[in-house]
Protein backbone atom coordinates (compact mmCIF):
# COMPACT_ATOMS: atom_id res chain seq x y z
CA UNK A 1 0.00 0.00 0.00
CA UNK A 2 2.81 2.44 0.59
CA UNK A 3 4.16 1.53 -2.50
CA UNK A 4 1.47 2.22 -4.62
CA UNK A 5 0.94 5.81 -2.52
CA UNK A 6 4.52 6.76 -3.09
CA UNK A 7 4.13 6.06 -6.77
CA UNK A 8 0.92 8.08 -7.25
CA UNK A 9 3.03 10.99 -5.39
CA UNK A 10 6.05 10.71 -8.23
CA UNK A 11 3.40 10.60 -10.94
CA UNK A 12 1.76 13.94 -9.48
CA UNK A 13 4.93 15.13 -9.18
CA UNK A 14 5.67 14.47 -12.56
CA UNK A 15 3.01 16.01 -14.19
CA UNK A 16 3.11 19.43 -11.87
CA UNK A 17 6.92 20.20 -12.81
CA UNK A 18 6.78 21.54 -16.26
CA UNK A 19 4.10 23.70 -15.35
CA UNK A 20 5.72 24.78 -12.10
CA UNK A 21 8.73 26.03 -14.84
CA UNK A 22 6.31 27.60 -17.35
CA UNK A 23 5.18 29.63 -14.74
CA UNK A 24 8.65 30.60 -13.62
CA UNK A 25 9.86 31.44 -17.25
CA UNK A 26 6.51 34.19 -17.23
CA UNK A 27 6.99 36.14 -14.12
CA UNK A 28 10.78 37.61 -14.77
CA UNK A 29 9.45 39.08 -18.50
CA UNK A 30 6.01 40.52 -16.59
CA UNK A 31 7.93 42.07 -14.12
CA UNK A 32 10.53 43.59 -16.65
CA UNK A 33 8.40 44.54 -18.82
CA UNK A 34 6.53 46.27 -15.82
CA UNK A 35 9.99 48.05 -14.96
CA UNK A 36 10.26 49.40 -18.54
CA UNK A 37 7.27 50.79 -18.43
CA UNK A 38 6.94 52.97 -15.48
CA UNK A 39 10.68 53.51 -16.44
CA UNK A 40 9.23 55.47 -19.35
CA UNK A 41 6.61 56.86 -17.54
CA UNK A 42 9.19 58.01 -14.69
CA UNK A 43 11.16 59.87 -17.60
CA UNK A 44 8.26 62.75 -17.34
CA UNK A 45 7.61 63.20 -14.16
CA UNK A 46 9.81 64.49 -11.08
CA UNK A 47 12.67 62.55 -10.15
CA UNK A 48 11.84 59.67 -12.02
CA UNK A 49 8.69 59.45 -9.45
CA UNK A 50 5.08 59.59 -10.84
CA UNK A 51 3.34 62.43 -8.88
CA UNK A 52 -0.12 60.72 -8.10
CA UNK A 53 -0.96 63.72 -5.80
CA UNK A 54 -0.98 66.11 -9.29
CA UNK A 55 -2.95 64.04 -11.17
CA UNK A 56 -5.63 63.66 -8.56
CA UNK A 57 -5.87 67.70 -7.98
CA UNK A 58 -5.97 68.63 -11.69
CA UNK A 59 -10.04 67.03 -12.20
CA UNK A 60 -9.98 68.57 -15.91
CA UNK A 61 -7.10 65.56 -17.07
CA UNK A 62 -8.60 62.69 -14.61
CA UNK A 63 -9.00 60.00 -16.45
CA UNK A 64 -11.14 58.11 -14.01
CA UNK A 65 -14.33 59.42 -15.16
CA UNK A 66 -15.06 59.63 -18.80
CA UNK A 67 -16.05 63.45 -20.25
CA UNK A 68 -19.87 61.80 -21.07
CA UNK A 69 -20.35 60.67 -17.88
CA UNK A 70 -19.04 63.30 -15.78
CA UNK A 71 -21.85 65.38 -17.78
CA UNK A 72 -24.45 63.05 -17.68
CA UNK A 73 -24.93 63.35 -21.17
CA UNK A 74 -26.94 59.76 -21.32
CA UNK A 75 -28.95 61.44 -18.81
CA UNK A 76 -30.68 63.74 -20.60
CA UNK A 77 -32.44 64.51 -23.98
CA UNK A 78 -30.37 66.78 -25.58
CA UNK A 79 -32.99 67.06 -28.56
CA UNK A 80 -34.68 69.40 -26.38
CA UNK A 81 -33.41 73.12 -25.49
CA UNK A 82 -32.02 73.98 -22.23
CA UNK A 83 -35.87 74.84 -20.07
CA UNK A 84 -38.01 73.87 -22.32
CA UNK A 85 -41.62 74.89 -21.74
CA UNK A 86 -40.32 77.64 -19.32
CA UNK A 87 -39.35 81.39 -20.68
CA UNK A 88 -36.89 81.78 -23.75
CA UNK A 89 -33.33 80.69 -23.43
CA UNK A 90 -30.99 83.74 -23.86
CA UNK A 91 -27.75 82.87 -26.16
CA UNK A 92 -25.00 85.94 -26.65
CA UNK A 93 -22.88 85.95 -29.81
CA UNK A 94 -19.97 87.20 -30.17
CA UNK A 95 -18.40 88.11 -33.89
CA UNK A 96 -14.88 88.59 -34.96
CA UNK A 97 -14.40 89.53 -38.48
CA UNK A 98 -11.06 87.62 -40.01
CA UNK A 99 -11.53 89.22 -43.34
CA UNK A 100 -13.52 89.96 -46.14
CA UNK A 101 -11.89 87.91 -49.15
CA UNK A 102 -14.09 89.43 -52.14
CA UNK A 103 -16.77 91.37 -52.88
CA UNK A 104 -18.55 90.73 -56.72
CA UNK A 105 -20.57 93.34 -58.38
CA UNK A 106 -21.54 90.74 -61.25
CA UNK A 107 -23.31 88.17 -58.62
CA UNK A 108 -23.91 91.26 -56.00
CA UNK A 109 -22.52 89.38 -53.04
CA UNK A 110 -19.69 89.27 -50.67
CA UNK A 111 -17.24 86.52 -49.24
CA UNK A 112 -16.74 86.80 -45.33
CA UNK A 113 -14.56 84.84 -42.65
CA UNK A 114 -15.53 85.38 -39.08
CA UNK A 115 -15.49 83.63 -35.80
CA UNK A 116 -18.90 83.27 -34.68
CA UNK A 117 -19.11 82.45 -30.45
CA UNK A 118 -22.09 81.35 -28.64
CA UNK A 119 -23.10 81.89 -25.13
CA UNK A 120 -25.75 80.53 -23.56
CA UNK A 121 -26.59 78.30 -20.24
CA UNK A 122 -27.59 74.95 -19.63
CA UNK A 123 -27.87 73.58 -16.34
CA UNK A 124 -28.25 69.61 -17.68
CA UNK A 125 -24.41 70.06 -18.55
CA UNK A 126 -23.17 71.32 -14.78
CA UNK A 127 -20.53 69.00 -13.12
CA UNK A 128 -18.75 69.46 -10.04
CA UNK A 129 -15.32 71.07 -9.59
CA UNK A 130 -13.62 71.85 -6.36
CA UNK A 131 -11.75 74.45 -8.66
CA UNK A 132 -14.19 75.80 -10.50
CA UNK A 133 -12.09 74.96 -13.65
CA UNK A 134 -13.67 74.85 -16.99
CA UNK A 135 -13.72 71.78 -20.02
CA UNK A 136 -12.70 72.12 -23.27
CA UNK A 137 -13.82 70.01 -26.47
CA UNK A 138 -13.68 69.38 -30.10
CA UNK A 139 -16.30 68.95 -32.61
CA UNK A 140 -16.92 65.41 -31.37
CA UNK A 141 -18.60 66.25 -27.81
CA UNK A 142 -20.95 69.21 -29.63
CA UNK A 143 -22.98 66.51 -32.08
CA UNK A 144 -23.74 64.92 -28.36
CA UNK A 145 -25.42 68.42 -26.93
CA UNK A 146 -27.85 70.93 -27.94
CA UNK A 147 -26.28 73.84 -28.83
CA UNK A 148 -28.12 76.91 -31.28
CA UNK A 149 -28.97 76.33 -34.77
CA UNK A 150 -28.00 79.92 -36.07
CA UNK A 151 -27.63 80.70 -39.55
CA UNK A 152 -27.03 83.27 -42.14
CA UNK A 153 -29.95 84.92 -43.73
CA UNK A 154 -29.25 85.63 -47.44
CA UNK A 155 -26.29 83.58 -47.57
CA UNK A 156 -24.89 81.42 -51.03
CA UNK A 157 -22.79 79.01 -49.46
CA UNK A 158 -20.93 78.57 -46.42
CA UNK A 159 -18.65 75.91 -44.67
CA UNK A 160 -17.15 75.49 -41.41
CA UNK A 161 -13.06 75.11 -41.72
CA UNK A 162 -11.81 71.75 -41.07
CA UNK A 163 -8.23 71.58 -41.34
CA UNK A 164 -6.39 69.79 -39.92
CA UNK A 165 -9.36 69.09 -37.32
CA UNK A 166 -13.16 71.17 -37.57
CA UNK A 167 -12.78 74.62 -36.20
CA UNK A 168 -15.07 74.04 -34.12
CA UNK A 169 -14.28 74.76 -29.78
CA UNK A 170 -16.80 73.85 -27.46
CA UNK A 171 -15.94 75.40 -23.81
CA UNK A 172 -18.27 73.87 -20.63
CA UNK A 173 -18.41 75.71 -17.10
CA UNK A 174 -19.11 74.07 -13.76
CA UNK A 175 -21.92 76.10 -13.63
CA UNK A 176 -22.73 75.22 -17.29
CA UNK A 177 -22.21 78.06 -19.15
CA UNK A 178 -21.50 77.27 -22.45
CA UNK A 179 -18.98 78.88 -24.57
CA UNK A 180 -19.39 77.40 -28.46
CA UNK A 181 -17.05 79.34 -31.18
CA UNK A 182 -16.80 78.08 -34.86
CA UNK A 183 -14.65 79.54 -37.80
CA UNK A 184 -17.02 80.07 -41.00
CA UNK A 185 -16.41 81.19 -44.09
CA UNK A 186 -20.19 82.48 -45.79
CA UNK A 187 -21.08 83.91 -49.16
CA UNK A 188 -23.72 86.16 -48.61
CA UNK A 189 -26.56 88.47 -50.94
CA UNK A 190 -25.51 92.56 -50.78
CA UNK A 191 -28.14 94.69 -52.66
CA UNK A 192 -25.84 97.11 -54.15
CA UNK A 193 -27.14 100.08 -55.96
CA UNK A 194 -24.90 100.99 -58.98
CA UNK A 195 -26.70 104.48 -59.88
CA UNK A 196 -23.28 106.10 -58.75
CA UNK A 197 -20.66 103.42 -59.97
CA UNK A 198 -17.75 104.04 -59.43
CA UNK A 199 -17.86 107.15 -57.14
CA UNK A 200 -20.40 104.82 -55.47
CA UNK A 201 -20.77 103.87 -51.53
CA UNK A 202 -22.34 100.61 -50.68
CA UNK A 203 -23.82 99.00 -47.51
CA UNK A 204 -23.82 95.76 -46.97
CA UNK A 205 -25.02 93.48 -44.10
CA UNK A 206 -24.63 89.96 -42.84
CA UNK A 207 -27.41 88.89 -40.95
CA UNK A 208 -27.87 86.02 -38.29
CA UNK A 209 -31.16 84.20 -37.16
CA UNK A 210 -32.19 81.61 -35.31
CA UNK A 211 -34.10 78.30 -37.97
CA UNK A 212 -36.15 76.69 -35.57
CA UNK A 213 -36.86 78.82 -32.58
CA UNK A 214 -38.64 82.03 -32.63
CA UNK A 215 -38.76 84.65 -29.93
CA UNK A 216 -40.65 82.74 -27.24
CA UNK A 217 -38.35 79.70 -27.13
CA UNK A 218 -34.43 81.22 -28.15
CA UNK A 219 -33.49 85.38 -27.89
CA UNK A 220 -30.80 86.24 -30.19
CA UNK A 221 -28.58 89.41 -28.49
CA UNK A 222 -25.31 90.91 -28.87
CA UNK A 223 -23.24 89.81 -25.70
CA UNK A 224 -21.25 93.02 -25.03
CA UNK A 225 -23.64 95.08 -26.91
CA UNK A 226 -22.00 97.12 -30.01
CA UNK A 227 -18.20 96.03 -28.49
CA UNK A 228 -19.21 92.25 -29.47
CA UNK A 229 -18.62 92.88 -32.74
CA UNK A 230 -14.44 92.98 -33.86
CA UNK A 231 -12.30 93.37 -36.48
CA UNK A 232 -9.05 92.52 -37.67
CA UNK A 233 -7.00 94.88 -39.78
CA UNK A 234 -9.12 94.39 -43.65
CA UNK A 235 -6.97 95.65 -46.21
CA UNK A 236 -9.72 95.59 -50.01
CA UNK A 237 -8.06 96.51 -53.10
CA UNK A 238 -10.91 98.35 -54.53
CA UNK A 239 -12.92 99.52 -51.10
CA UNK A 240 -12.39 101.43 -48.39
CA UNK A 241 -14.26 100.53 -44.91
CA UNK A 242 -15.24 103.11 -43.74
CA UNK A 243 -17.56 101.69 -40.47
CA UNK A 244 -18.33 98.39 -38.80
CA UNK A 245 -21.31 97.99 -36.19
CA UNK A 246 -23.58 95.52 -35.33
CA UNK A 247 -27.59 96.14 -35.00
CA UNK A 248 -30.48 94.25 -33.84
CA UNK A 249 -33.91 93.37 -35.13
CA UNK A 250 -36.93 91.06 -35.17
CA UNK A 251 -38.17 89.55 -38.80
CA UNK A 252 -41.67 88.08 -39.24
CA UNK A 253 -42.54 84.71 -40.91
CA UNK A 254 -46.68 84.57 -41.48
CA UNK A 255 -46.37 80.78 -40.36
CA UNK A 256 -43.77 80.20 -37.80
CA UNK A 257 -43.87 83.79 -36.31
CA UNK A 258 -41.18 86.59 -34.83
CA UNK A 259 -37.52 86.02 -34.91
CA UNK A 260 -34.53 87.48 -33.39
CA UNK A 261 -32.18 88.78 -35.64
CA UNK A 262 -29.04 89.87 -35.54
CA UNK A 263 -27.04 92.10 -38.46
CA UNK A 264 -23.33 92.78 -38.97
CA UNK A 265 -23.02 96.00 -40.67
CA UNK A 266 -20.60 97.74 -42.96
CA UNK A 267 -19.92 100.38 -45.53
CA UNK A 268 -18.21 100.38 -47.88
CA UNK A 269 -16.36 103.13 -50.08
CA UNK A 270 -14.91 102.51 -53.12
CA UNK A 271 -11.25 103.24 -54.47
CA UNK A 272 -11.79 105.60 -57.49
CA UNK A 273 -8.24 105.75 -58.95
CA UNK A 274 -8.20 102.09 -60.43
CA UNK A 275 -11.13 103.25 -62.74
CA UNK A 276 -9.84 106.76 -63.16
CA UNK A 277 -6.54 104.79 -65.04
CA UNK A 278 -8.64 101.48 -66.82
CA UNK A 279 -11.44 103.73 -68.09
CA UNK A 280 -11.59 108.42 -67.42
CA UNK A 281 -8.49 108.59 -68.80
CA UNK A 282 -8.52 106.60 -71.63
CA UNK A 283 -11.75 108.34 -72.30
CA UNK A 284 -10.54 111.78 -72.22
CA UNK A 285 -7.92 111.10 -74.73
CA UNK A 286 -9.98 109.22 -77.14
CA UNK A 287 -11.52 112.60 -77.17
CA UNK A 288 -9.24 115.20 -77.35
CA UNK A 289 -7.51 112.79 -80.07
CA UNK A 290 -10.78 113.50 -82.02
CA UNK A 291 -10.40 117.37 -81.79
CA UNK A 292 -6.93 116.59 -83.71
CA UNK A 293 -9.20 116.40 -86.91
CA UNK A 294 -10.09 119.91 -86.83
CA UNK A 295 -6.83 120.94 -87.28
CA UNK A 296 -6.25 118.72 -90.57
CA UNK A 297 -6.74 120.20 -94.20
CA UNK A 298 -10.10 119.68 -95.06
CA UNK A 299 -9.01 118.34 -98.28
CA UNK A 300 -7.13 115.58 -96.41
CA UNK A 301 -9.85 113.01 -96.85
CA UNK A 302 -8.14 110.21 -96.04
CA UNK A 303 -6.50 111.43 -92.83
CA UNK A 304 -10.06 112.87 -91.19
CA UNK A 305 -11.70 110.18 -92.05
CA UNK A 306 -8.96 107.08 -90.82
CA UNK A 307 -8.55 109.01 -87.60
CA UNK A 308 -12.49 109.61 -86.74
CA UNK A 309 -12.88 105.73 -87.23
CA UNK A 310 -10.55 104.90 -85.11
CA UNK A 311 -11.43 107.30 -81.92
CA UNK A 312 -15.08 105.65 -82.57
CA UNK A 313 -13.70 101.87 -82.43
CA UNK A 314 -11.90 102.81 -79.48
CA UNK A 315 -14.81 104.09 -77.52
CA UNK A 316 -16.81 101.34 -78.64
CA UNK A 317 -14.05 98.84 -77.36
CA UNK A 318 -13.84 100.38 -74.11
CA UNK A 319 -17.35 101.08 -73.65
CA UNK A 320 -17.88 97.06 -74.03
CA UNK A 321 -15.22 96.51 -71.73
CA UNK A 322 -16.82 98.33 -68.86
CA UNK A 323 -20.18 96.60 -69.33
CA UNK A 324 -18.29 93.28 -69.28
CA UNK A 325 -17.41 93.49 -65.78
CA UNK A 326 -20.85 95.27 -64.65
CA UNK A 327 -24.08 93.46 -63.92
CA UNK A 328 -26.92 93.71 -66.37
CA UNK A 329 -29.21 96.70 -64.55
CA UNK A 330 -32.10 98.01 -65.61
CA UNK A 331 -31.19 101.95 -64.83
CA UNK A 332 -28.02 104.05 -66.05
CA UNK A 333 -24.66 104.02 -64.15
CA UNK A 334 -22.64 107.10 -63.55
CA UNK A 335 -19.87 105.64 -65.93
CA UNK A 336 -22.38 105.22 -68.59
CA UNK A 337 -23.19 109.12 -68.46
CA UNK A 338 -19.73 109.76 -69.06
CA UNK A 339 -18.88 107.13 -71.57
CA UNK A 340 -21.75 107.66 -73.95
CA UNK A 341 -21.64 111.33 -73.85
CA UNK A 342 -17.69 111.37 -74.82
CA UNK A 343 -18.67 108.85 -77.17
CA UNK A 344 -21.57 111.27 -78.57
CA UNK A 345 -18.26 113.66 -78.69
CA UNK A 346 -16.23 111.49 -80.75
CA UNK A 347 -18.77 110.45 -83.00
CA UNK A 348 -20.27 114.55 -83.46
CA UNK A 349 -16.70 115.17 -84.38
CA UNK A 350 -17.00 112.75 -87.25
CA UNK A 351 -20.46 114.43 -88.31
CA UNK A 352 -18.85 117.77 -88.43
CA UNK A 353 -15.98 116.56 -91.16
CA UNK A 354 -18.89 115.28 -93.39
CA UNK A 355 -20.34 118.22 -92.73
CA UNK A 356 -17.90 120.42 -93.99
CA UNK A 357 -16.92 117.74 -97.04
CA UNK A 358 -20.50 118.26 -97.83
CA UNK A 359 -20.75 122.02 -97.92
CA UNK A 360 -17.14 122.24 -99.90
CA UNK A 361 -18.47 120.08 -102.33
CA UNK A 362 -22.09 121.91 -102.54
CA UNK A 363 -19.96 125.41 -103.45
CA UNK A 364 -17.44 124.23 -105.72
CA UNK A 365 -20.76 122.18 -107.72
CA UNK A 366 -22.49 125.65 -107.55
CA UNK A 367 -19.00 127.91 -109.06
CA UNK A 368 -18.98 125.13 -111.59
CA UNK A 369 -22.51 125.56 -112.69
CA UNK A 370 -22.52 129.32 -112.87
CA UNK A 371 -19.66 128.96 -115.01
CA UNK A 372 -16.82 130.56 -112.90
CA UNK A 373 -14.32 127.83 -113.74
CA UNK A 374 -12.03 128.81 -117.25
CA UNK A 375 -12.31 126.48 -119.71
CA UNK A 376 -8.77 125.93 -119.51
CA UNK A 377 -8.93 124.84 -115.80
CA UNK A 378 -7.54 121.46 -115.58
CA UNK A 379 -10.29 119.53 -113.29
CA UNK A 380 -8.09 116.10 -113.00
CA UNK A 381 -5.54 117.58 -110.93
CA UNK A 382 -7.48 119.42 -108.75
CA UNK A 383 -9.46 116.85 -107.98
CA UNK A 384 -6.79 114.04 -107.53
CA UNK A 385 -5.94 114.91 -103.94
CA UNK A 386 -9.76 114.13 -102.62
CA UNK A 387 -12.39 114.18 -105.50
CA UNK A 388 -13.87 117.96 -105.67
CA UNK A 389 -13.36 121.21 -106.75
CA UNK A 390 -11.82 123.99 -104.45
CA UNK A 391 -12.12 127.84 -105.00
CA UNK A 392 -8.62 128.58 -104.19
CA UNK A 393 -7.71 126.35 -107.04
CA UNK A 394 -9.80 128.18 -109.11
CA UNK A 395 -8.67 131.52 -110.69
CA UNK A 396 -12.02 133.43 -110.77
CA UNK A 397 -12.07 136.38 -113.27
CA UNK A 398 -14.41 139.77 -111.66
CA UNK A 399 -17.64 140.48 -113.45
CA UNK A 400 -17.03 143.31 -115.86
CA UNK A 401 -19.04 146.65 -115.57
CA UNK A 402 -22.22 147.34 -117.33
CA UNK A 403 -21.48 150.00 -120.09
CA UNK A 404 -23.31 152.93 -118.87
CA UNK A 405 -26.87 154.00 -120.88
CA UNK A 406 -29.00 157.31 -120.44
CA UNK A 407 -31.26 155.36 -117.80
CA UNK A 408 -28.85 154.31 -116.08
CA UNK A 409 -27.92 157.75 -115.66
CA UNK A 410 -30.93 158.76 -114.75
CA UNK A 411 -31.19 156.69 -111.55
CA UNK A 412 -27.97 157.50 -110.63
CA UNK A 413 -28.67 161.12 -110.47
CA UNK A 414 -32.05 160.47 -108.49
CA UNK A 415 -30.39 158.13 -106.14
CA UNK A 416 -27.83 160.75 -105.19
CA UNK A 417 -30.87 163.25 -104.97
CA UNK A 418 -32.74 161.26 -102.28
CA UNK A 419 -29.66 160.57 -100.36
CA UNK A 420 -28.97 164.41 -100.26
CA UNK A 421 -32.02 165.19 -99.27
CA UNK A 422 -32.05 162.36 -96.42
CA UNK A 423 -30.06 163.73 -93.19
CA UNK A 424 -26.85 161.80 -92.35
CA UNK A 425 -26.99 159.39 -89.34
CA UNK A 426 -25.71 160.50 -86.17
CA UNK A 427 -22.29 160.15 -84.98
CA UNK A 428 -22.40 156.73 -82.69
CA UNK A 429 -25.39 154.88 -84.62
CA UNK A 430 -24.62 151.92 -87.14
CA UNK A 431 -27.10 150.33 -89.72
CA UNK A 432 -27.89 146.70 -88.97
CA UNK A 433 -29.30 144.61 -90.96
CA UNK A 434 -31.09 141.33 -89.55
CA UNK A 435 -29.90 138.36 -91.40
CA UNK A 436 -32.42 135.16 -91.89
CA UNK A 437 -31.60 132.13 -90.64
CA UNK A 438 -30.95 130.71 -94.50
CA UNK A 439 -29.33 134.01 -95.15
CA UNK A 440 -27.00 132.62 -92.20
CA UNK A 441 -27.00 129.11 -93.60
CA UNK A 442 -26.48 130.13 -97.00
CA UNK A 443 -22.91 131.93 -95.57
CA UNK A 444 -21.69 129.03 -93.95
CA UNK A 445 -21.89 126.70 -96.70
CA UNK A 446 -20.29 129.00 -98.83
CA UNK A 447 -17.56 129.37 -96.38
CA UNK A 448 -17.27 125.50 -95.48
CA UNK A 449 -14.08 126.34 -93.71
CA UNK A 450 -15.31 128.22 -90.74
CA UNK A 451 -16.82 125.08 -89.45
CA UNK A 452 -13.66 124.11 -88.48
CA UNK A 453 -12.55 127.18 -86.89
CA UNK A 454 -15.54 127.31 -84.66
CA UNK A 455 -15.41 123.71 -83.62
CA UNK A 456 -11.95 124.40 -82.84
CA UNK A 457 -13.28 126.11 -79.65
CA UNK A 458 -16.76 125.09 -79.24
CA UNK A 459 -16.39 121.52 -78.58
CA UNK A 460 -13.20 121.81 -76.02
CA UNK A 461 -15.42 124.11 -74.41
CA UNK A 462 -18.67 122.39 -74.17
CA UNK A 463 -16.54 119.03 -72.79
CA UNK A 464 -15.17 121.22 -70.07
CA UNK A 465 -18.47 122.12 -68.91
CA UNK A 466 -20.01 118.38 -69.33
CA UNK A 467 -16.94 117.05 -66.84
CA UNK A 468 -17.04 120.35 -64.32
CA UNK A 469 -20.94 119.49 -64.20
CA UNK A 470 -20.22 115.76 -64.13
CA UNK A 471 -17.71 115.88 -61.46
CA UNK A 472 -19.31 117.48 -58.98
CA UNK A 473 -22.79 115.62 -59.12
CA UNK A 474 -20.99 112.35 -58.66
CA UNK A 475 -18.29 113.27 -56.30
Amino acid sequence: MNLVLLAFRLMCLAWLWPVTLLNGSHQPNKRRHKDVYLGENSKNQHGGRIDFKMKRSDSTKSLLIKSEQLLRIEDHDFAMRPGFGGAAIPVGIDVQVESIDSISEVNMDFTMTLYLRHYWQDDRLAFPSSSKKSRTFDARLVKKIWVPDVFFVHSKRSFIHDTTMENIMLRVYPDGNILYSVRITVTALCAMDFSSFPLDTQKCSLELESYAYNENDLMLYWKNGNDSLRTDEIVLSQFFIEEFHPSYGLAFYSSTGWYNRLYINFILRRHIFFFMLQTYFPTMLMVMLSWVSFWIDRRAVPARVSLGITTVLTMSTIITGVSASMPQVSYVKAVDIYLWASFLFVFLSVIEYAAVNYFTTVEEMKKLKGGKIPADFNATQTMAFDGCYHDNDIDLTPFPELPSTPNTERSRTATSRNSAAEPPPTEGTRLRRKKSIKHNLSFIMSNSYMIDSYSRVVFPMTYLMFNIIYWSLYS
